[in-house]
């Protein structure tokens, strides 16, 4: 088990079983950071704010890991195999609560995804990240991945965004 600050990081995989835990976690993210990430806090409510939609949402991604710390859940992660041809692993939704950042939590976090793509023996692992999270970008640098250049965006009003890449030994 990893620590921080000399207390525990809890890592745990949710199933679809553990929706509504997740939902509550996604939408804290989502309200917190609505920077970070390409879909809506306003899109995962209201009418889009469903049980069946949650359900689906963790049986079509396989890694959903929440982390957490003194107790309270302090980050998300979640991955998915890319493409299968190259073994790539595709890593989404990273975010660490306010209180959890400088800690390790993200660090711990990639660690999970690193590990569940080496088990599929995928030689890479990717991400977009938006250009003005330089917090991300700093903590995605030091955990290995390598700027791959800008991403095309489907439309010119998106926010900027780079592609990084982690090669897996």
């Amino acid at each position: 088990m990893k620590t921080a600050g000399g207390r525990p990081i809890r890592l745990r995989s949710v199933s679809v079983e553990d929706w509504r835990l997740f939902r509550e976690i996604r939408l804290q993210a989502l309200a917190e950071a609505p920077y970070a990430f390409s879909t809506r806090l306003s899109e995962w409510q209201g009418a889009g704010d469903t049980e069946e939609r949650w359900r689906n949402r963790l049986q079509n991604v396989p890694l959903n890991v929440i982390a957490y710390y003194d107790g309270a859940a302090a980050g998300m992660v979640s991955a998915y195999e890319w493409d299968t041809n190259v073994e790539t692993v595709e890593l989404i939704s990273m975010w660490v609560a306010p209180f959890a950042r400088g800690r390790g939590i993200g660090d711990a976090l990639i660690d999970r995804v690193r590990e569940w793509a080496a088990r599929r023996h995928a030689a890479r692992v990717v991400l977009a990240v938006r250009d003005a999270n330089e917090t991300a970008i700093a903590l995605y640098e030091r955990n290995g991945f390598q700027d791959e250049g800008a991403v095309v965006a489907d439309s010119p009003a998106a926010p900027a965004e780079r592609r990084m890449v982690l090669t897996i030994p």
